[in-house]
């Protein structure tokens, strides 16, 4: 049996799934927490990747691997390859006056969507690299090179050999914000721009690429390109054309494989390319699972409890709307934001209208999504949801009732890390395509849609936009 491994490093912890590269076959698996925060020391993601290498049983065995992880984020390097300050996770929001005076220093969001597809957010590498250069100088004077974490990791587990073997691959590097994927090319331009100097940028690997033999936890292993971790569950679930994938995460993500890029003017879609050689059209909201989180805990119960009472509750939650904006918000991009609650009355004040609407407020921003990538033209056949809240029944039963179309949900594997996984056994056979690997059980939940959820969410938003300053 030929062995390949697939890592997940996402902002909370880290996953190493190690496979049967012939059919995708689960072997073992470890896994060890992250710290929180919105900037760690990469250190952290390297500490946790040999704990759960460790909890895995080792990858000695293992003939290649690849890393998936967190898009975004902003590492530093100086001339040394030492890291110049804490890396700037995805869903640090510090960078939103920087994104916006980006927008302006090229001309405009139309302008941005062109050069790369996609208009800066503050989730973006380069705006939280113009907040580096504005706030601290002399880091970003002394920044040599700008990699992401999926980089980074990849490099380390080379032996970190020199700055010049950093790699990258076309999907990941499509959320830097200076990375067409069209030509798969780097704009220095905007390095320069958002820097305010050059820095050496990972070199971008093909798909199927091998970016050098692995040193450290898997000696002699092959390693992979690896990719962002939107790109990698893709790939885990072996995503075609038509194909939507609803992740309800830390974040809540709606991506749609494609053939041509997108290029959003407004900013609502980002226009990514894929592990594939293809293109991802992607909407995020920095607001999903946590939200059930929260609500799980503001009324003192466990997900299993939570999803009950959300299921007690009508649809529509008799009027009760959460608009979920608890850490500011990406899709529409209002970082200062916060949440609110709606309806509320001596009827709809218990827990189980609570947990409704808490659900019900992040299906609603997911399905916004799915109308943004309709109205742009992508064809969607079937919507995939996975990520932690897809393992509630409450979000499992309610989404059709939002969505207005089935919804398939696959068992709960690790789509990121398994996606890593059969791009490493890709790499390794040195096919054309990956390998294709079956996934069953998958349960398919429909149900009669219900409009009075959406047109009330849409009521309590327009009341919140209204009420933030221009």
């Amino acid at each position: 049996m030929t062995l390949v491994a697939g890592i997940d490093s996402s902002t909370q912890s880290c996953t190493v799934v190690v496979l049967d590269a012939d059919d995708g076959t689960l072997v073992r698996r470890g896994r060890a927490a992250h710290p929180p925060g919105t900037e760690v020391d990469p250190a952290a993601w390297e500490q946790a990747l040999t704990e759960a290498v460790a909890e895995a049983g080792g990858l000695e065995d293992v003939a290649a691997l690849a890393v998936g992880a967190q898009q975004h984020g902003y590492v530093s390097l100086d001339e040394a390859g030492e890291v110049v300050r804490p890396a700037l996770l995805w869903n640090d929001n510090r960078s939103a006056p920087q994104a916006a005076a980006l927008i302006e220093d090229l001309g405009g969001p139309r302008a941005w969507a062109d050069a790369v597809g996609s208009v800066p957010v503050a989730s973006f590498t380069a705006t939280k690299a113009r907040w580096v250069a504005e706030h601290e100088p002399a880091h970003a004077a002394r920044t040599a090179a700008v990699c992401l974490p999926h980089d980074w990791l990849g490099w380390r587990l080379l032996g970190a050999p020199g700055l010049d073997a950093l790699t990258t691959d076309r999907g990941d590097a499509s959320g830097t914000g200076w990375f067409d994927a069209r030509s798969d090319t780097y704009r220095p331009d905007l390095v320069q721009l958002a820097l305010g100097h050059q820095a050496l940028l990972p070199r971008v690997l093909a798909p199927s690429e091998v970016a050098g033999e692995v040193r450290a936890l898997a000696p002699g292993a092959l390693l992979a390109a690896g990719t962002g971790d939107n790109m990698a569950a893709a790939l885990g679930l072996q995503a075609q054309v038509g194909d939507v994938v609803l992740s309800v995460g830390t974040s809540g993500v709606a991506c749609a494989v494609a053939t041509e890029q997108s290029a959003d003017g407004t900013g609502t879609i980002a226009g990514f390319a894929d592990a594939t050689g293809r293109f991802l059209p992607l909407v995020a909201t920095l607001n999903a699972a946590r939200v059930l989180d929260a609500g799980a805990r503001l009324v003192g119960v466990d997900h299993a409890a939570f999803s009950d009472l959300a299921l007690a509750a009508p649809p529509g939650a008799d009027g009760l709307v959460l608009v979920p904006y608890l850490e500011g918000e990406r899709t529409p991009a209002l970082p200062d934001a916060t949440g609110s609650l709606h309806g509320l009355t001596l009827a709809t004040m218990d827990a189980a209208h609570l947990a409704r609407a808490c659900v019900e407020g992040v299906l609603c921003g997911l399905a916004d999504a799915l109308d943004a990538l309709r109205d742009s033209g992508v064809d969607i056949r079937r919507v995939v949801m996975v990520g932690g809240g897809a393992q509630s029944e409450a979000v499992r039963r309610i989404a059709p009732q939002v969505f207005g179309t089935e919804v398939l949900v696959p068992p709960a594997v690790e789509a990121v890390a398994d996606g890593a996984a059969r791009q490493a056994a890709w790499a390794l056979a040195g096919s054309e395509a990956p390998p294709l690997w079956q996934v069953p059980g998958t349960v398919a939940y429909d149900g009669d849609v219900v409009p009075r959820i959406r047109e009330r969410y849409a009521e309590a938003r327009g009341s919140v936009l209204d009420r933030l300053p221009d």
